[in-house]
């Protein structure tokens, strides 16, 4: 019997799927619940950026290119899925401010050399699937001595820990392809952005959930967080059912459930750092 061999999975096929899963299920929810803590601890760290050029990579809905543009800033935030940018144009038009919305490739930025006065992404450019192609154009933006601020999720946090029970159910990734939570590893993040950058510091952060129960978490993000979508979609229920039960036995150590409901801590790290 001869077998098929495995098909090549080019970079920009991968990021093709990568836009129709963050797509899916419903992002903007989930981009909401993690907007307070997370985007406020980024820019809690940064300078006063008013008046500024500044880009927000993997923008998403929009969550800290809005804020950032209320500060008097003047933003550019780019995603590769349209569908979310259609959300954050809605949201800039409600609160009445002034965003450029680019449809675009982090690892691959449309944008011409030192062209912006800071660089940010909160919890986005961390999926790009090539974190030393995503880190150099970062740097590649950014004018001299220009901010750059990053939040990433942490490899032992809540979400590294989510990545790390489907990376055990699902087919192996490309070769090419860094697992998301390794830019929320510092000696991870100095090395992809090397002597081209000094200041770099790190802090850390938590973002809450509280729920009803810990079913009733581990359904939301079943039900709207696209990796999630995506995966039960590959699986298949059998595959997902291990899957699941997984997750929620991590939930369980993470999280506290009682009388009350479920609450759990999503561990973040913040990232800043100024371009020689």
């Amino acid at each position: 019997m001869t077998t098929s061999p495995t098909p090549t999975v080019t970079p920009e096929a991968l990021k093709a799927g990568h836009r129709t899963m963050w797509a899916s299920g419903d992002y903007p929810s989930v981009a909401e619940s993690i907007d307070g803590a997370t985007s406020t601890a980024l820019l809690a760290q940064l300078p006063d950026l008013a008046g500024r050029e500044v880009l927000d990579v993997a923008t998403g809905t929009g969550n800290t290119a809005l804020r950032l543009a209320a500060s008097g800033a003047q933003v550019t935030g780019l995603d590769l899925a349209d569908e979310l940018l259609d959300v954050a144009r809605r949201r800039a038009a409600d609160v009445g401010v002034q965003v450029d919305w680019v449809a675009g490739d982090a690892e691959a930025l449309p944008f011409g050399d030192a062209a912006f006065d800071a660089a940010t992404s909160v919890v986005g450019i961390q999926f790009a699937p090539r974190h030393q192609a995503a880190a150099d154009e970062l740097v590649r933006v950014l004018r001299p001595g220009g901010t750059l601020g990053l939040v990433s999720w942490t490899p032992g946090g809540l979400i590294g820990r989510m990545f790390g029970v489907l990376g055990q159910h699902m087919p192996k990734p490309p070769s090419f392809v860094s697992p998301p939570p390794r830019w929320g590893d510092p000696d991870h993040v100095r090395a992809l952005l090397g002597d081209r950058v000094g200041d770099l510091a790190f802090t850390t952060g938590m973002n809450r959930w509280s729920f009803p129960s810990l079913e009733a978490f581990a359904t939301y993000f079943e039900e709207k967080y696209g990796p999630f979508i995506a995966a039960q979609a590959k699986l298949g229920p059998e595959g997902w059912a291990p899957a699941g039960q997984g997750l929620r036995e991590a939930y369980a150590d993470l999280g506290t459930e009682g009388p009350d409901g479920f609450t759990i801590d999503g561990e973040f790290l913040v990232i800043t750092a100024r371009r020689a």
